[in-house]
């Protein structure tokens, strides 16, 4: 296939550390995904996802606000120099004698520009895949060109850029920094200007963005005339340090520290929700548990983990480690999700995780494998690479449907057989778009950028956190290419294409996920490896490779379906076990069942042995588990009031059923229908078995 001139075969992903940080990994130079599960639904996201999100933004106005910011621009050039705003452009004076206005605006969200960005960045990445069909490359290039273009032509002389506050509030501008998202809107534009200049080569974005950072530093910190402040949204933290690696400008490295150490001063109003919500009630270093709202709160961790790794502080890095254990132990759903509160998008108490109320928002999804990464690579520990994989598979994978037009705002894990959508878009199910976007392009970018996530490199060669089918190497150094039908089947092979020059000896890790420890087996050219080679979730091979050369390890013992049970605090969860095979978690639908299934009464029989079938006319071809219960309504004879005094039978008869799970991620394309990923325990808590005739027996 002929290469465009704006794509290369080895685009640096979305962090790129300098060679002075403090990382036990770096991502591998070079990464594609060529097979399996991850290669369909990236193919579907650059063929419809990405291309769709254009015609959404349009429709949506978020590139009408956009043009009236540019509006605003030429006229204020237009009213002679001084003013701060852009010198005038291809609409002239006349367009600039047309003052735009908050009625002119669409919709009433002042972070509305960050969509855009979002999908900048996901366009950037997706043409830095080799693999991008070219007719298309040339389509993505035309309209990213010609929105970096309208971004030029909105951003004022003196760098400022944001649409709402141009046009909307211009008098309130850096004065409402609780809920204006202004630093948030900054950051996703540099973080959509670096992957175009990454992935591209292109530098008009990274101007714009250069030139609204400058403005920024300008503007906050603790000296005379700045504003000391930081945004209600985290976000602009970590996209300055990747600005800072991008340009080596050591300023952009020093403002996102200064950020990252005013949080938690009360230097926002606590608002409706209390300081918590935006993470403004204690210093990263001194809190104790991750609070408030999930993606502010994820997003921030991530950005203290850059200044960490690039500044060496060793107490903020433990600090975001500590946090994310809080997270991780008592603050997660089982599919990786997190937030249990709908009102303020936020964490719960610890284990207050309902599963038909969880709110698990696809960001948030997103902004904890971006965490989970950076801890990866800051420490090496395989639990972060662990963690990954579960979210990605399953709480963030729910998030985008098959066909790549519809997304799930909230990723409940049950849904009632009488359940009632909620008004507006953050429903249940999936929809095409939402009044507040946030999601839908922050799974473009993730998806578009997939493959600088799944290998690494350290002091000894080459690692391999995550399976797929595809190419993986360090520059000038290992490299290799991996064949499997993960997570579908437990082989993962690995082919040695390529050494150091000298062909010394490197080490080759694997990780071996933590649902496999102890039942995992690999061999080195059809020699089986030893289990002692592997150590804290890695199994690490060394030796002077050969290109051809080949590695196989086998989960697929591991890979049998399982019962999970929940934390024993999670109240909500009490007397539920889960089904979930290899890295997936499972869920039961009324589709598929018999008409008239009723899966609130579902019991499940955890005595039964869960049998498996793969099923390729099935939600484009997968593994259903099969597992053993029986339906228990209600006793007959209740009357009105459902509580019965106790000992009372509180189940009717049992009508014995076999029901078939699938992959959570893959709930709601066959109806709108009931789900749920925990299953009530035969004989479990508030329930006694009774009699046919409503008799205790």
């Amino acid at each position: 296939m002929p290469r465009t001139p704006h794509r290369t075969t080895s685009a640096p992903g979305p962090l790129v550390a300098t060679g002075a940080a403090g990382l036990a990994l770096r991502p591998a130079a070079h990464a594609t995904i060529t097979g399996g599960l991850w290669a369909a639904r990236r193919s579907v996201n650059a063929a419809t996802s990405i291309p769709g999100g254009y015609d959404r933004l349009a429709e949506a106005g978020n590139l009408h606000n956009l043009r009236l910011a540019a509006r605003a621009a030429r006229r204020g050039a237009a009213d002679g120099p001084g003013d701060g705003r852009a010198e005038g452009s291809a609409g002239g004076p006349a367009d600039a004698a047309e003052a735009p206005g908050p009625a002119d605006y669409v919709n009433d969200l002042p972070f509305l520009d960050s969509d855009v960005h979002k999908w900048l960045e996901a366009v950037a990445w997706q043409l830095g895949d080799p693999d991008t069909d070219d007719a298309e490359a040339e389509r993505l290039t035309a309209r990213s060109a010609e929105v970096i273009g309208l971004l030029a032509e909105a951003q004022e002389e003196g760098g400022y850029l944001q649409s709402y506050y141009q046009v909307v509030r211009p008098e309130r501008r850096w004065q409402e920094l609780n809920w204006g998202h202004e630093l948030y809107c900054a950051g996703h534009l540099i973080q959509a200007a670096v992957a175009d200049a990454r992935a591209t080569g292109r530098t008009e974005l990274l101007g714009i963005a250069r030139r609204f950072a400058d403005h920024i530093d300008s503007v906050f910190g603790r000296g005379e005339g700045r504003i000391d402040g930081v945004c209600g949204h985290p976000e602009i933290e970590t996209a300055l340090v990747e600005l800072y690696r991008c340009t080596g400008e050591r300023r952009y490295l020093d403002l996102a520290r200064y950020f990252v150490d005013r949080r938690g001063h009360g230097l926002l109003p606590p608002g409706g929700f209390g300081n918590r919500y935006w993470q403004d009630h204690a210093p990263i270093t001194e809190a104790t548990e991750v609070a408030g709202h999930a993606v502010r709160q994820l997003y921030l961790l991530a950005g203290a983990a850059d200044v960490a790794a690039e500044t060496g502080d060793g107490e903020l890095l433990a600090a975001c480690e500590r946090l994310w254990e809080d997270m991780a132990a008592s603050k997660s759903y089982l599919t990786g999700g997190l937030g249990s509160r709908h009102t303020d998008e936020a964490f719960g108490d610890a284990y207050e995780l309902p599963s038909e109320r969880a709110y698990t928002e696809t960001c948030a999804a997103i902004a904890a494998v971006m965490l989970s990464w950076r801890l990866l690579l800051a420490t090496g520990r395989a639990r972060y690479a662990d963690h990954m994989e579960r979210v990605l598979l399953n709480g963030f994978l729910s998030g985008v449907s098959l066909d790549g037009e519809h997304y799930s705002y909230v990723n409940p894990l049950q849904v009632r057989d009488r359940y009632v959508p909620r008004s507006g878009d953050r429903g249940a199910f999936r929809t095409r778009w939402f009044h507040c976007a946030c999601c839908p392009p922050n799974v473009m970018r993730l998806l578009a950028s997939l493959p600088h996530y799944l290998a690494a490199g350290d002091a000894e060669g080459l690692v391999l956190h995550q399976y797929a089918t595809g190419s993986f190497g360090l520059a000038d150094g290992p490299a290799v290419e991996v064949s499997t039908d993960y997570p579908w089947r437990g082989l993962v092979r690995v082919t040695v294409t390529g050494t150091p020059g000298e062909g010394g000896a490197w080490t080759l890790t694997l990780r071996v996920p933590e649902w496999a420890a102890g039942r995992w087996r690999a061999s080195v050219a059809g020699e089986p490896v030893d289990a002692a080679a592997e150590r804290d979730g890695w199994l690490r091979l060394r030796r002077a490779w050969r290109p051809g050369e080949v590695v196989e390890l086998d989960l697929g013992e591991a890979l049998a379906p399982r019962l999970t049970s929940p934390p024993p605090r999670a109240d909500a969860l009490r007397g539920c076990l889960a089904i979930e095979r290899g890295p997936l978690v499972y869920c039961v639908e009324r589709a598929g069942h018999p008409e008239g299934t009723a899966l609130d009464d579902l019991r499940l029989d955890p005595g039964a042995p869960l049998r498996e079938s793969e099923e390729p006319g099935l939600l484009g071809g997968i593994v259903a588990v099969h597992a053993e219960g029986e339906l228990r309504p209600p006793a007959p004879g209740g009357g009105w009031w459902p509580y019965r005094p106790a000992g009372a039978p509180a189940a009717g008869a049992g009508e014995a059923r076999t029901f078939t799970a699938v992959p959570y991620h893959l709930w709601g394309h066959r109806e709108h229908g009931p789900m749920r990923v925990w299953l009530p325990v035969a004989g479990g808590p508030g329930e006694r078995p009774a009699a046919a005739d409503g008799r205790e027996r």
